[in-house]
């Protein structure tokens, strides 16, 4: 366990294990632990980075609001701080399925391969209007949320339900004194309230990015959440063929995937040559 700042801001970082490189990055509000299923699956030949967003687990507050541009940086300055020059395998979960997405456009030589858990999938988005006006009253109520204690008082309660909602094979794993040490505090709270009043734009964003630029010559897989339904997971097929990448379906695995179904999230990492890999931190 590692701080490595970048853009001014403390980034928790783990990395775990030894061989290629694998950057895993979890959905809107959760944390680096929530991929504590998944990661000994890989650790025994892969290098596993995991880190959290700012104003998301140990991170510090965002102190900007988050592009797709601006998180495919973010992902390629922690990499560069924790001397990993090699390519990567990119696993975005959820809204960091944009995030991820962007990586492999912007970072192409960098990129190994990418992955995407039940991803978010916006096929139309545009830019909201007022973006300002709705960034300003999302802080707004994040100020109002945080003044009245909400944090402390309802964080880990909030936490724990949404956990249990988003999946299907029972609770929240996560040991208490952590989801305490995250979710009580205004820091979490006010970096979820940022990064959903942005979600729009960001979708909007990597739309532009998938016209300008290509996906690399790397594997790509789009692994769904077989809970999610019909819809769903013909959303997330339609996903798949836009990016021309292979498509499996978790079944029995709700949003949650890495959660109720750790072996397939493991399995959808590409196959890589071994190469050996000393990181900082």
């Amino acid at each position: 366990m590692a701080f490595v700042r970048v853009g001014g801001v403390a980034h928790h970082v783990v990395v775990e294990g030894a061989g290629p490189l694998v950057v895993l990055s979890a959905g809107l509000g959760m944390s680096w632990f929530d991929w504590d299923p998944v990661v000994p699956l890989l650790t025994p030949d892969h290098t596993v980075v995991r880190f959290d967003r700012p104003g998301h687990g140990l991170s510090g507050p965002a102190v900007v609001p988050p592009t797709a541009a601006g998180e495919a940086h973010r992902i390629a300055g922690l990499l560069d701080a924790l001397g990993a020059d090699g390519p990567v395998t990119v696993v975005g979960h959820s809204i960091a399925g944009f995030h991820a997405e962007a990586f492999a456009r912007l970072y192409p030589s960098r990129t190994a391969g990418l992955v995407l858990v039940d991803s978010s999938i916006e096929e139309s988005a545009r830019p909201p209007a007022a973006p300002g006006l709705r960034l300003a009253f999302a802080r707004a109520v994040g100020a109002v949320l945080c003044g009245a204690g909400a944090p402390a008082a309802l964080g880990p309660a909030v936490r724990r339900a949404t956990v249990r909602a988003s999946r299907t094979g029972g609770g929240d794993p996560a040991p208490r004194d952590v989801v305490r040490r995250c979710y009580g505090t205004s820091r979490v709270l006010r970096g979820m309230i940022l990064e959903n009043a942005r979600y729009g734009s960001v979708a909007a964003e990597l739309l532009v990015l998938r016209r300008r630029l290509p996906l690399p010559a790397a594997p790509v897989t789009v692994l769904a959440g077989g809970a999610g339904g019909g819809s769903w997971i013909h959303r997330q097929r339609g996903l798949a063929a836009t990016l021309g990448a292979s498509f499996h379906v978790a079944q029995g695995a709700g949003h949650l995937v890495m959660l109720d179904r750790p072996e397939a999230v493991a399995g959808a990492i590409p196959p890589t040559a071994p190469r050996p890999e000393t990181l900082r931190g």
